[in-house]
């Protein structure tokens, strides 16, 4: 068990150093793309992620970095992508909102809000069509739930009893606007998915354990009911909606809320659990940090380096 949170808590903190540094270099003007940091949020990504199977299909909307980071996505290929290079996820033409490497499982991400679902439940059903049966994962924000096709494809999934993991990411705001002036009181996203004929749950996006366990007993129910099930995980994003930095000035989030999430940042919750099982767990946490920052330095080196793609590129990929 301690070594399985070792690792979990490994995959968490490398996605957070990550997405650091993509912050600190952002500035340089490199990255001409925008990026929507999942700093805060990656007890989630890690958690679920760590129970699904190599050949389980994730899919994510605009903020991805951690879904495809977890879901074992390459690293390169990635930082590549967001600086514009050839050998990105998509050749240097999509930037941070359309990672994919499907190699680890991991689909095209979609920026459009609520588009990932309805592109997600058609997998899963041409996925029963061929008779495969392995689990679709689709991550979204609590934004997608106003859209009319979260409703439409909640239906159809539930309707044709679809292998479909949805995880919904509730960071309580769609950019600046609150839960409180977008919907009503009470109204919840695991309430609707409910008025759709899914079974779910849902549980504290900070504590990585305890998504762990309700994603396990999610999936668990899926593969013996060939059913959907849908998970809403309560999380916070700790900077801007867009962009690398800090916009508590803008005052659209109070102080006490702010600093009563980050008093349940994710990786501090896990280092203060391993602490007290592990006398020496200051010593394993330098030597997975050790080994995280040449991974980032190596990594971002290579994007750096990479050739931009040329014109010849333009047309690969387009369909008519």
């Amino acid at each position: 068990m301690k070594d399985k949170l070792n690792k979990i808590y490994s995959k968490m903190i490398r996605i957070r150093m990550i997405e650091q540094r993509i912050a600190s270099f952002y500035g340089e003007q490199e990255m001409r793309c925008p990026v929507h940091l999942s700093i805060g949020q990656e007890a989630v990504a890690t958690g679920v992620c760590s129970q699904l199977k190599d050949n389980d299909i994730v899919l994510s909307a605009h903020r991805a970095h951690a879904h495809y980071l977890a879901k074992g996505g390459d690293l390169k290929k990635m930082l590549s992508e967001l600086y514009g290079k050839v050998d990105g996820c998509v050749m240097g033409k999509g930037g941070s909102m359309h990672l994919v490497d499907l190699a680890a499982g991991f689909y095209p991400a979609v920026p459009i809000v609520g588009s990932t679902i309805p592109i997600g439940v058609g997998v899963a059903f041409a996925n029963k069509m061929k008779k495969n049966f392995n689990i679709t994962c689709i991550f979204l924000g609590d934004g997608s739930t106003e859209e009319g096709v979260f409703h439409e494809s909640l239906d159809f999934a539930s309707l044709k009893n679809l292998n479909i993991l949805f995880i919904c990411e509730n960071n309580f705001y769609s950019v600046y606007s609150p839960m409180n002036v977008r919907q009503f009181e009470k109204r919840s996203a695991l309430n609707l998915a409910k008025s759709h004929g899914l079974r779910g749950n849902h549980g504290d996006g900070s504590s990585v354990m305890e998504v762990i366990k309700k994603t396990k007993n999610g999936i668990n129910y899926i593969k013996k009911n060939n059913k959907p099930f849908f998970l809403e995980f309560q999380t916070y994003r700790f900077i801007e909606h867009c962009g690398p930095n800090n916009d508590d000035n803008l005052n659209y989030r109070n102080k006490s809320e702010i600093d009563k999430w980050l008093k349940k940042d994710p990786i501090i919750l896990i280092e203060n659990y391993l602490k007290k099982k592990n006398k020496n767990f200051f010593l394993t946490k330098e030597k997975i940090i050790s080994k995280i920052n040449l991974e980032i330095e190596e990594s971002f080196n290579h994007a750096k380096k990479a050739r931009f793609p040329t014109s010849k590129y333009l047309k690969e990929h387009l369909y008519g």
